[in-house]
């Protein structure tokens, strides 16, 4: 059940009508077998998997916060951490290991008959493994307390609104508006609506229009394409990726917010970044603070040396770029991001120039970097990356598909960047909801017209329910 389907509109309102009706324990229970419901109807083969992962990190949390000796606490948490990676390892990158392994051994020369299994990726693993670790870390950090309620703490990892693609929430967020008994909020109506019409429209009217275009680009042999049209479609995918995450997290927060359970943001206007700090403090803002409180600090973050910053950075860029896919493009995509970082840092304010002007010039830089990464992203492999790049410097020309391209960019694209702009010179992301209200209709209409009149040719699912 796609959130851009009627399907799934016909399941929330039923859950949300008896919902409304219930008592506390009674809203927990219901929404925990809608949520198993709605993973289910993915395929529910793969209901077990998350209830094992569940169960796992549940009794492995209970034991470290009943244990007294140091020893214990660390076994249990390898037991936990052990099954969680396994488990995702197992699913999502066994087949490129066993591909790579058998690549490297031939060119090795030796020859090495390798069975690689046909695995199903089951949808959102990589978001509730994140998840059901970081509750297990902080339980064990003395960060949280373990919870008594095995099925609160399992609506914490399987709640449908933000199961399959996140935002990847904490335990110390998400799992007290589970436990406390939920109120209706003066204004929960009104934000839930202005969020779910937005990420509608970004997934829909932005994202799916313009994937139509980078499905084309990236879908043809790169030697029959020109520079110009690569251009125009790695900006297209650029917008397709943002309008189709970021609107799928606007979505999610909106159907929670109608629920009284705030979710975080995970998204700020990201393409108006001035540098790699500031993107990826606005982009999938969940995964990078996770990468970043788990991952990037206990590895040594920015203590100690320069060389061992850089260091620190790679690594988490580069695992950041394997949890969105087992491919070598994504570790590609990795590596350059962490380039990217390492060498703003080194920089430093040497090169920034002053005044409107020189935020101008750094923001729109910064987004054709942001660019050249999603061509590694998207394109099949780095072969084929590599061959588009070749086609965007050395075989310039305009052609009609790249106009139409950037006209489509234009007028899907450009009122977007305008609004967002808007929102950011006044550093309120909620400026609407405290304009006028003519203005706020206007709003609304436009998003109302651009739905009803401009559906896409395809209606696509979700990207990032591939990883």
């Amino acid at each position: 059940m796609l959130f851009n389907s009627y399907a799934f509109w016909i399941f929330f309102a039923l859950v949300w009508a008896l919902y409304r009706v219930l008592p506390h324990r009674g809203q927990n229970l219901l929404l925990l077998a809608a949520s198993y419901w709605f993973y289910g109807c993915w395929d529910w083969r793969f209901l077990p998997l998350i209830l094992a992962t569940t169960a796992v990190s549940y009794f492995t949390a209970l034991g470290i916060a009943c244990s007294e000796t140091p020893r214990r606490r660390r076994w249990l948490m390898a037991v936990a951490a052990t099954v969680s990676l396994g488990l995702l390892a197992f699913f999502k990158y066994w087949g490129f290991f066993t591909t790579s392994a058998a690549a490297m051994l031939a060119w090795l020369g030796f020859h090495a008959d390798i069975r690689v299994l046909e695995i199903v990726l089951p949808v959102g693993i990589s978001f509730y493994t994140f998840q059901t670790m970081s509750y297990t870390i902080d339980v064990y950090r003395g960060q949280m307390r373990a919870t008594r309620s095995f099925a609160d703490y399992a609506l914490y990892v399987a709640y449908f609104p933000q199961l399959v693609a996140g935002p990847i929430e904490r335990s110390s967020s998400l799992l007290p508006q589970i436990a406390a008994p939920r109120k209706r909020r003066e204004g929960d109506f009104a934000a839930g609506l202005y969020q779910i019409v937005t990420g509608l429209f970004l997934k829909i009217v932005v994202g799916d229009n313009l994937g139509y275009i980078a499905n084309g680009v990236f879908g043809a042999p790169a030697g029959s394409l020109t520079g110009t049209e690569v251009l125009a479609g790695t900006y297209a995918f650029a917008f397709q990726i943002y309008g189709d995450f970021a609107g799928y997290s606007a979505i999610a927060c909106g159907i929670s917010r109608w629920l009284g359970i705030d979710l975080m943001t995970n998204f700020r206007m990201p393409y108006l970044a001035r540098n790699p700090s500031e993107f990826w403090q606005r982009w999938h803002i969940s995964l990078s603070s996770w990468l970043r409180d788990y991952l990037y600090i206990p590895l040594g973050g920015n203590r100690g040396s320069a060389a061992r910053t850089y260091r620190n950075l790679m690594v988490t860029m580069l695992l950041g770029g394997l949890w969105h896919g087992a491919g070598w493009n994504f570790i590609g995509w990795g590596a350059l991001h962490g380039a990217i970082l390492c060498v703003y840092r080194a920089l430093g304010t040497r090169f920034q120039l002053p005044g409107r002007w020189g935020r101008v010039v750094a923001t729109v830089g910064f987004f054709h970097l942001v660019c050249l990464g999603w061509i590694f992203f998207r394109a099949d492999g780095a072969v084929h990356a590599w061959a588009l790049l070749e086609r965007v410097f050395f075989h310039q020309e305009m052609t009609a598909f790249a106009r139409y391209g950037f006209g489509m960019l234009a007028f899907f694209g450009g009122p977007l960047m305008a609004y967002e702009i808007w929102l950011n010179r006044s550093a309120a992301p909620h400026r609407l909801e405290t304009s006028p209200w003519g203005w706020r209709a206007a709003v609304y209409c436009y998003l109302s017209f651009m739905l009803i009149v401009f559906p896409p040719p395809v209606f696509g699912q979700f990207i990032y329910f591939q990883f």
